[in-house]
């Protein structure tokens, strides 16, 4: 089994990254005069947000809409700021991502707007050192997980095999997903677990 992952595949808020959504509606709250029981009803109660994530919406009328629902013509600048102050790199899962770079393959998969993968070196520098172009948006294949469709595009694009990939998410329904698609998967709850399940599969050896 050791010798049968060839491709680790991260989602990233959450796993590669602590996510403060509530920070970031507060925030955009903030800008539109608003509250944020507003925002996040008109973004992510509504299904606006599912919108950009599935790649119905492209980038820019995203924003537009982004801004028309929030009542606030909000700049792409501010969109993206509000974005980046409810991350923070988990440093822990990122120095296990860079030791599995030197044995196997590793990228990113998010249920994101392509806003997301466009601006990472802003919103995650830390990101871009370890993954380079291997960073990927929900949106860039027109589906979400746990859709088993969006997985499948996403490993085509890598030149994977799926039964080769292993795919780690923080949401037991994504977690499902990859498996249906084919892929083993990890559900993520700690550094620790994920270390445990990498050396099952023979992938710390030397760490």
């Amino acid at each position: 089994m050791t010798d049968q992952i060839k491709l680790v595949l991260f989602d990233m808020d959450n796993v590669l990254c602590d996510y403060d959504r509530g920070r970031r509606v507060a925030c955009l709250a903030e800008l539109a005069g608003s509250t944020s029981e507003f925002v996040y009803k008109a973004i992510w109660e509504s299904g606006f947000e599912f919108l950009g994530d599935s790649g119905a919406l492209g980038a820019q009328a995203y924003l537009r809409g982004f801004g028309e629902r929030i009542g606030y013509s909000l700049s792409l600048d501010e969109w993206v700021e509000a974005r980046r102050c409810s991350m923070k790199a988990d440093l822990a899962m990122l120095e296990v991502a860079g030791h599995l770079r030197g044995s196997v393959d590793i990228a990113v998969l998010t249920n994101n707007t392509t806003l997301v993968s466009d601006h990472i070196d802003t919103l995650l520098p830390e990101l871009r050192p370890l993954f380079g172009s291997r960073i990927y948006t929900s949106a860039q294949f027109k589906a979400t997980k746990p859709d088993p469709i969006c997985y499948r595009l996403c490993v085509s694009e890598l030149k994977a095999k799926p039964e080769t990939v292993l795919f780690v998410d923080d949401l037991e329904a994504n977690v499902a997903g990859a498996r249906e698609a084919g892929l083993r998967a990890h559900h993520h709850t700690s550094v620790e677990t994920f270390k445990q399940a990498l050396s099952g599969y023979g992938l710390l050896e030397g760490y």
